[in-house]
């Protein structure tokens, strides 16, 4: 049986501009323990696809990592601001590119043990090209991949992001079950 934890007390330890953190003591089966957890506001994520089934990504220098990362396009969610809208305006920025059509394909908690961060994941088709409109901090580099390559780039341990990784298995899914109608067969 699983035991729920309760919440008896909470104590903020940190609010930033990005995330806050909290400690917070909870009930467990056998008394009481604590949970040092990261709020955030969540983001979306955006697997761009092209006519020729390739995904538009991003690489990027991350600092947490010390390293460049190749990565779907996301951004964190404004405050009251529909994570759709979120991931029309960073595709928009971080690519240029706009979509006739973005739907959601599914959302998932990527550090659960620890943060109550919750990304939103959707597809965007029918892209068009534009100019990108980068925030003054971003140095992003644009390419598109085949998702087979990408596929192969997950199997083989070269990507190591985990929302990158989630959306190039469920997008290749999608096309291989023929649900985005929009890639041509090749």
């Amino acid at each position: 049986m699983i035991f729920e934890e309760k919440t008896i007390e909470t104590e903020r330890i940190y609010e930033g501009k990005i995330l806050n953190l909290r400690r917070d003591k909870v009930t467990v089966e056998h008394g009481t323990s604590y949970r040092e957890i990261i709020e955030h506001n969540g983001g979306a994520v955006i697997a761009a696809v092209t006519e020729d089934k390739k995904m538009v990504m991003v690489r990027q220098y991350r600092k947490p990592a010390e390293r460049a990362m190749l990565e779907v396009p996301a951004g964190k969610i404004d405050p009251g601001e529909d994570p759709k809208q979120t991931a029309a305006r960073e595709l928009k920025e971080e690519t240029g590119y706009e979509a006739e059509k973005i739907e959601f394909v599914t959302s998932f908690y990527p550090t659960v043990g620890y943060s109550n961060e919750q990304l939103y994941l959707f597809v965007a088709e029918g892209l068009v090209p534009g100019e990108t409109c980068f925030d003054e901090n971003e140095a992003i580099d644009i390419e598109e991949i085949d998702i087979d390559i990408l596929f192969d780039m997950v199997m083989t341990g070269r990507i190591h992001d985990a929302k990158t990784i989630i959306s190039i298995l469920m997008i290749r899914d999608m096309i291989s079950s023929g649900k985005l109608r929009s890639c041509r067969r090749l």
